[in-house]
């Protein structure tokens, strides 16, 4: 159960609170993006859920979509100190009700080794070893 003074709103946040959020994470260590470009990355978003305690962002998730076929979730982050709190749970139940109310056919999503078990629980699956699927890092950066 979420507290109930976690407040959600489906607009994007601030872009210095989105930066202090994504710092947490430490993916930037990989992507190098400038608060500027975060801030952008998000606003081309289709849809976006933010959660507060107060007026603090403590997570935010987002999807990106075709609208009609595709969408993909990307950065679902919680705060550390409020982990474990059902904040993940609830951002990821909203997109994902967003995405079924527009009828999309197939919500993909990327996901760290340990974190798969969290993803099952909301039915996604692991794609199979043999299954199509792969990526490219197109900065000098990797």
């Amino acid at each position: 159960m979420v507290h109930s003074e976690i407040i959600f709103r489906p607009k994007q946040p601030a872009a210095i609170d989105y930066d202090r959020l994504f710092e947490t994470t430490g993916w930037n260590r990989q992507y190098r993006a400038s608060r500027e470009e975060l801030y952008q990355a998000i606003s081309n978003s289709w849809y976006v859920q933010s959660a507060y305690h107060k007026s603090e962002l403590v997570g935010f998730g987002r999807v990106v979509s075709d609208g009609i076929l595709y969408a993909l979730i990307c950065d679902l982050i919680v705060k550390p100190a409020y982990q474990r709190q059902g904040i993940g749970s609830a951002l990821l139940n909203k997109l994902i009700d967003r995405c079924r109310s527009q009828h999309l056919r197939v919500l993909w999503l990327f996901s760290a080794k340990d974190k798969s078990a969290f993803y099952k629980k909301f039915g996604f699956l692991e794609r199979p070893l043999d299954a199509p699927g792969m990526q490219m890092l197109t900065t000098a950066n990797h």
